[in-house]
């Protein structure tokens, strides 16, 4: 049975144009309707961002630990020998 208070829905999808607009096509309406429209924004993953310093440290940690493995691997070396 259909209730008579059920508002009919439309759902499209559309890209982004030049300026951040949309268009939509509606398949039925007259000059001076009124209509409300609902804009839901696709949840974007956030990047990271790092400063200078932080990237520096990386890269220092980075080389540290390369130069342990170097070490502990000649260490290893050395007592089996």
């Amino acid at each position: 049975m259909l209730n008579n208070n059920m508002q009919p829905a439309l759902h499209l999808t559309t890209k982004v144009l030049p300026g951040n607009k949309i268009e939509i096509e509606i398949p039925k309406g007259e000059i001076g309707d009124t209509f409300d429209v609902f804009v839901v924004l696709p949840v974007k993953p956030k990047e990271k961002t790092c400063s200078v310093l932080e990237l520096i440290e990386k890269s220092r940690s980075k080389h540290a630990l390369r130069k342990c493995r170097r070490y502990s691997n000649q260490e290893s070396y050395v007592r089996k020998s």
